[in-house]
């Protein structure tokens, strides 16, 4: 179901791949607008359709909250740029092709792929328990959370197969001493996963803060809420969707990212 509004795209993009463009640029936006930025820093990427292989990433050195279809760059599993008839040639950046081509690789199903720095996610993935089970948003990941150790940038290419691993059958995933990292199977799942990560760190890390004891609930009724939360296929994603609709008129009035 696509969820932006339709614009002719430019000569040589298919209209499938343009409304990838269109929702990943309104994606990096909301990223912005609930303030999961890192300066130019971070990325979001999203499966092109087809049998190439091919994802979009930023272009490196453009803020998110200016993120346009226009700015994003398609690139190969390889790192390869693919030219696109009337998008000019753009930078990418080499730890998030790292990251992202390994999930991209690996993980078929998962359409697009967000990694962050907050502040609140930098904070937990340094804490040794990890996410704790306190708040309603950390149960949505109870049992379905992985861990990657810190390795340094992510500059070497080796370093993919171990975040693979890491993440197994996982959506989400806490990158120790880094930050986070979610995928979906489409933009709209992507965007729930990571809004509800980053609230469940900012609650963990604010609760932490007052220095009382923690309540934590018993294992059964984390496991029975982590559950609801993972409710039917088809309500499920027809709730991204409706969540998505609703976002995207918070960022209407900020200029044209379907240009």
């Amino acid at each position: 179901m696509n969820v932006t509004t339709k614009i002719t795209p430019p000569t040589g993009i298919s209209e499938e791949e343009w409304q990838v463009r269109c929702d990943l640029a309104a994606l990096y936006r909301l990223v912005a607008h609930f303030r999961m930025t890192d300066f130019i820093y971070t990325h979001i990427s999203a499966r092109v359709p087809g049998p190439e292989h091919h994802f979009l990433i930023n272009d490196y050195g453009v803020m998110f909250h200016e993120m346009r279809a226009s700015d994003l760059v398609k690139i190969d599993i390889h790192g390869n740029r693919i030219d696109t008839p009337g998008i000019s040639a753009r930078r990418v950046n080499q730890a998030g092709f790292t990251i992202h081509s390994a999930i991209h690789m690996a993980r078929p199903d998962l359409a697009c792929v967000v990694h962050t720095h907050t502040a609140a996610g930098i904070a937990v993935a340094a804490q040794e328990q990890g996410l704790l089970p306190i708040s309603q948003h950390a149960m949505k990941f109870y049992g379905r959370l992985s861990y990657h150790g810190y390795e340094g940038i992510a500059l070497d290419l080796d370093e993919r197969e171990r975040i693979v691993h890491d993440l197994g059958q996982n959506k989400a995933m806490i990158l120790r001493n880094h930050g986070l990292l979610v995928g979906g199977r489409t933009i709209p799942e992507a965007f729930h996963e990571i809004y509800f990560l980053e609230r469940a760190c900012q609650a963990q890390v604010a609760a932490m803060s007052g220095g009382a004891k923690l309540v934590i609930p018993p294992r059964e009724v984390c496991e029975h809420t982590a559950a609801q939360f993972n409710m039917d296929e088809a309500n499920r994603m027809a709730h991204y969707e409706m969540a998505w609709t609703s976002a995207l008129r918070l960022i209407e009035g900020d200029g044209d990212y379907r240009s």
